[in-house]
């Protein structure tokens, strides 16, 4: 039997993420999930892939606040309904959106721990960002995630990965949605549709993944591994695979403990081995 066994959101595009209990799925992914996201003066997203020291600012939730803080102590609060702002274009990836700004008290905040020139957007609900139609059919929406409103990753996956390394790491060096137990490692990787408490689940594409698995969550530091590993072992077309992204339809509630129903799936991925 497949379980959900660990959610998390991440409210600010990079940084921190939260683990939740349970979790509102909204029509773009989780509530608060990557809806605030950090841009340049080009107005492009910024991530950890450039800039480490982003994993070292850990949000919570508190209220009717996002309360964001630092290694020395300082924290932010921002508004969970942001007011009303002028909208400005912004980048992620190759695609352009509009997005809200939050506030110079923000921007200085952040500017000051990252060390680089940025300013906080939001994403209003009128903003529709539409997910890659290559994988998904039209119509499917996400926030400023990567691509996909959701990363999924087996428990059995991560500990086949970790008896292959000399020491084990955290799921959070991973950033899922979410994460769950039973079957055989890595079978997210085949998993086409499955329900949870009765919303539908699609694997779309299978996770490439970046040098943000490196870098320890705790410290901002980089290594070599898992990617060391993992490149021997999980490589197609020359990228490094990891979990399965997923969309989805309905909305509602999803719990740590419920039973994932898995109804169809993929063709068996090859890898090398």
């Amino acid at each position: 039997m497949l379980k959900v066994s660990g959610l998390y959101i991440y409210p600010i595009k990079s940084l921190g993420g939260i683990k939740v209990d349970k979790a509102l799925v909204t029509d773009r992914g989780f509530r608060y999930d990557r809806r605030w996201m950090l841009i340049d003066n080009n107005n492009r997203f910024i991530s950890q892939r450039e800039h480490a020291s982003m994993a070292l600012l850990t949000p919570h939730i508190t209220g009717e606040y996002l309360r964001v803080s630092a290694s020395d102590g300082t924290s932010i609060d921002i508004a969970l309904e942001i007011e009303n702002q002028d909208l400005i274009t912004v980048a992620v990836w190759d695609d352009i959106c509009q997005a809200q700004l939050v506030g110079k008290s923000a921007d200085d905040w952040f500017s000051k721990h990252l060390n680089i020139d940025v300013r906080l957007v939001f994403m209003p609900d009128q903003t529709l960002r539409f997910t890659d139609s290559e994988y998904t059919r039209g119509g499917q929406i996400t926030s400023f995630s990567d691509a996909y409103p959701f990363m999924m990753i087996g428990q059995a996956s991560l500990d086949d990965l970790n008896r292959r390394l000399d020491k084990p790491l955290p799921v959070n060096r991973f950033r899922p949605n979410i994460v769950f137990t039973g079957g055989v490692p890595y079978q997210e990787d085949t998993m086409d549709n499955f329900t949870i408490n009765n919303i539908s689940f699609n694997g779309v594409k299978l996770c490439a993944r970046c040098n943000i698995i490196t870098i320890d969550q705790s410290t901002a530091v980089a290594a070599k591994e898992p990617t060391k590993t993992l490149a021997s072992y999980r490589v197609k077309n020359n990228k490094i695979y990891f979990g399965q992204n997923l969309v989805h339809n309905g909305t509602g509630i999803i719990s740590v403990g419920d039973e994932m129903c898995q109804l169809t799936k993929h063709f068996e991925e090859r890898f090398i081995v």
